[in-house]
């Protein structure tokens, strides 16, 4: 049934439904080719023309695809999707991202769907639904956008690698144009490869351009290499590879060895101008290669012995000693406290000879041996006399009464509560026994029911608030001490029969059938 005639159009005899689809024709010579296709369809749901290719875009600034394709681009490229749609009658297009319709800003036109300049946010599966009288049909294509591997500053894993690492530990990030790690024999190094893309790059260490062979650990998903026990035959150069599908990145660094020293320098200060403590410490300096450097690099290396050397051991000069402050003799309201001076010289040996008050009086003025303390008031909390028992009720008989507290000197002066802080301040309420509090909640019986079935029926009582001993109403914050009874409650609530009455407020309606008319039945006279 499919003549191909001799002007190579194609002649289709009677066609059914197994000839339904798309028919492309292929011209070609030595300058080129083209093709173009065609949708032969009957009536009936549309047709999608679909491709199950996967393309990978790494470099052109525009690509297109047909629906059913997945395409990985890289970022900022102009994606085109088309959706070639057959059908009769004509068939309407959708189209969805991850199963959510697209909004009409989005560049739609002919079935062909445009996303300019992609981003990571433009990543996800997009389909197209065809739709006529007759049915519909979707497919869809998976977009994956291409970050190429990329250099960052910090690696937030290998500052975590470091927290749980001892001290001979060091640590560096490899970059694209070097990086260098001076360390001791038997310490450990930790390497970062600091990179990002999408999706996430492999990482491959090299050494000296060659696949490691020498001891070493892979930490943080291979992210961090840790080289155990450095010695001459680890230093060189560490290089890593990241590769994803949108690219490859090569970062590197330079291990290099050289042993860190302790050097004596200079003398500290002395530590005392005279008598007989004076010590002067010799300083040590952490160095690499004749330069100073951070002295936690020199902690595997041993100390000198270092041994001080003592200095300014004189006589001093005469000086005034005091003693400590005695107890002030008053709490408040003014005192004295003292203590003692004497002139005193202390000598090379460390003894102290008296001296003249004359003596210290040629270097420095006599200190003081007396002075005042303690000249705040005297204070005092000083409180009311009981308010009456006439606050809320708090439980049965049981009020609350209220005095007021004020803080006042000895003679009367009333001043801030501050000044009275430091003391015990008095209670200013306290519960209390009253008559007025002997109060309960009284509750009625319930009414009947405003129904027999239904959801509509409801019955009430009388809560009251009374006093116990004279059973007469009082008012209802009496017992608040105490939840207040229910005073309505629902009731009857069962379904009802056929035929049955049903009462709720103000409607009354009845169910039922019989011999084609409704039967109403009603409690009491009257229409139904």
């Amino acid at each position: 049934r499919l003549l191909l005639q001799p002007d190579d159009s194609l002649q289709i005899l009677a066609p059914v439904e197994s000839d339904v689809g798309f028919y492309a024709c292929n011209a070609s010579n030595a300058l080129g080719s083209d093709s173009v296709s065609i949708a032969v369809t009957l009536a009936g749901k549309p047709l999608i023309k679909a491709s199950r290719v996967t393309m990978i875009n790494t470099e052109s600034p525009a690509v297109t695809v047909d629906i059913g394709s997945m395409l990985k681009t890289i970022q900022k490229a102009n994606v085109s999707i088309n959706c070639q749609v057959a059908g009769v009658p004509e068939a309407k297009v959708t189209w969805f991202k991850n199963k959510v319709k697209l909004s009409p800003t989005h560049h739609l036109r002919d079935g062909l769907l445009l996303i300019a300049n992609v981003s990571l946010s433009d990543q996800g599966l997009y389909s197209c639904k065809a739709a006529n009288l007759h049915g519909e049909v979707t497919e869809s294509s998976q977009l994956l956008v291409l970050e190429p591997p990329r250099p960052l500053p910090y690696l937030e894993d290998l500052t975590a690698a470091l927290s749980s690492a001892g001290p001979s530990t060091h640590s560096v990030l490899t970059s694209p144009s070097g990086t260098k790690l001076t360390v001791s024999p038997g310490s450990s190094a930790l390497i970062g490869c600091a990179v990002d893309g999408h999706p996430t790059p492999n990482i491959t260490w090299l050494y000296s351009g060659e696949p490691l062979s020498l001891r070493h650990e892979l930490l943080a998903a291979g992210r961090i290499l840790q080289i155990l026990n450095v010695s001459d035959f680890t230093d060189g150069e560490f290089s890593c590879l990241a590769q994803n599908e949108a690219g490859s990145l090569m970062q590197v660094m330079s291990l290099a060895i050289q042993e860190y020293q302790w050097s004596v320098d200079k003398l500290t200060a002395c530590s005392a101008s005279c008598g007989h403590r004076g010590l002067q410490l010799p300083q040590l300096r952490c160095l690499l290669d004749g330069s100073e450097v951070n002295s936690s690099y020199c902690e595997e290396t041993l100390k000198p012995s270092l041994q001080p050397i003592a200095c300014n051991r004189k006589d001093c000069p005469s000086r005034w000693m005091v003693t400590s402050w005695s107890p002030c003799s008053r709490s408040c309201g003014g005192g004295i406290q003292t203590r003692r001076v004497t002139c005193q010289r202390l000598t090379a040996k460390g003894s102290s000879v008296p001296m003249s008050n004359e003596a210290c009086a040629q270097m420095s003025k006599r200190p003081v041996d007396t002075q005042n303390c303690n000249r705040r008031p005297c204070v005092e909390w000083v409180s009311s006399s009981w308010g009456q028992c006439n606050g809320p009720c708090i439980g049965p008989r049981l009020a609350v009464q209220h005095r007021q507290i004020f803080c006042q000197t000895k003679d009367g002066t009333s001043v801030s509560t501050d000044q009275c802080s430091s003391l015990p301040r008095p209670l200013s309420t306290q519960n209390c026994w009253t008559d007025v509090c002997g109060v309960h909640w009284r509750v009625s019986l319930w009414t009947v029911c405003t129904a027999t079935c239904g959801n509509y029926g409801f019955q009430s009582r009388r809560v009251d608030c009374v006093h116990i001993r004279t059973n007469k109403p009082v008012m209802e914050h009496h017992c608040s001490w105490r939840p207040r009874p229910a005073n309505w409650q629902r009731c009857n609530i069962t379904p009802c029969e056929n035929g049955t009455l049903l009462r709720g407020g103000e409607a009354e309606w009845c169910r039922g059938r019989k011999e084609g008319r409704v039967v109403c039945q009603k409690h009491s006279t009257g229409p139904c």
